[in-house]
């Protein structure tokens, strides 16, 4: 008798391995384009002689290129990724800001994401300062930018992506600046404290949008991730997995006040072309599916123009857990 039940107490645990194992098989593991970090396309742009006339280059992730000359960029080979490296062209001046930048890793290539101070002399004179963070995000950005008037209308946020993955998985490095306050320099006012420290932040929501007939684009909540980075990393954080949480989150144990809803305002283009805000209106029913997926990585979490300089992350090898 105590035979057969030691013999039916391994049948019972050969099954229950035979299960996990079924599902660790069962989750899949898919890069997202150009995720791998190893593929750049280089511009060279000639800034305007006004302000120094100097050449600069701007790094986006797409298929190996080298493009020279002061024309707009547009996505390139289908990848899905656009930055915080444009180019303006504001009453004719070419301007142009470069915070994340390809660095070599091993054999490929990682993001390297850099809060800094963009600087600039007019004629050689006026010096204007501008806090810019290292910003990469699923969309597109519409070049040239022309003003510093709303920021985020200038982006279109977001891919369509219909799917649901239980989470995102990529690998990380980051250094966090000592400073307590963050500053604001928009260039055209003069430097402020803002009250509190900066993170690092990774940013994952999935929404079902749709469109009225005015144009106007809505959006509710069907998934959130958001990790904030408050202190640096002992050197390369491989393959971290962070869950996605379905539904209405507001009382699930990992809440935070920053998963709220509209928690800042994100545009896209509507179907006449314009550039809207998604009003984010509320928490998806459960088992409601995505219509588009927002992605961002950022050196800084507060915002347009605040920050601290030093802030870095570095991205490789993003991809989705099924």
């Amino acid at each position: 008798m105590k035979i057969k039940r030691i013999k039916f107490i391994r049948i019972i645990l050969l099954l229950i391995a035979v299960g996990q194992f079924a599902v660790v098989k069962a989750q899949k593991v898919l890069p997202i384009a150009f995720g791998d970090m190893d593929n750049w396309v280089v511009r060279e742009i000639h800034e305007s002689g006004i302000i120094g006339g100097n050449t600069k280059y701007l790094y986006e992730l797409g298929p190996t290129d080298t493009i020279v000359g002061n024309t707009a960029y547009h996505n390139k080979g289908g990848s899905p990724w656009a930055n915080s490296n444009v180019m303006a062209k504001v009453a004719g001046v070419v301007k142009t800001n470069t915070s994340v930048f390809p660095e070599r890793r091993g054999e490929g290539w990682c993001a390297r994401l850099e809060t800094r101070m963009e600087s600039v002399k007019v004629f050689g004179l006026v010096d204007i300062e501008v806090v810019a963070a290292g910003s990469m995000f699923l969309g597109t950005v519409h070049e040239p930018i022309k003003g510093t008037k709303n920021p985020q209308a200038m982006l279109s946020s977001g891919i369509p992506f219909t799917e649901k993955p239980i989470a995102i998985c990529f690998d990380y490095k980051v250094k966090l600046s000592p400073e307590k306050n963050r500053i604001r320099s928009t260039g055209f006012s003069r430097k402020t404290t803002v009250a509190g420290q900066d993170s690092i932040a990774a940013i994952l929501f999935l929404q079902k949008r749709w469109e009225d007939e005015d144009g106007n684009v809505f959006a509710k909540r069907v998934g959130t991730m958001i990790q904030r980075y408050t202190a640096s990393s002992d050197g390369w954080v491989n393959e971290a997995t962070y869950p996605i949480l379905y539904g209405d989150i507001s009382s699930h144990p990992d809440y935070k006040p920053y998963m709220q809803i509209q928690v800042e305002e994100r545009y896209t283009l509507n179907s006449k072309g314009k550039s809207v805000p998604i009003q984010e209106i509320g928490w998806a029913e459960e088992g409601e599916e995505p219509t588009h997926m927002i992605l961002q990585f950022t050196s800084s979490h507060g915002g347009a123009y605040i920050g601290s300089p030093g802030n870095t992350m570095w991205i490789d090898n993003v991809k989705l857990v099924y």
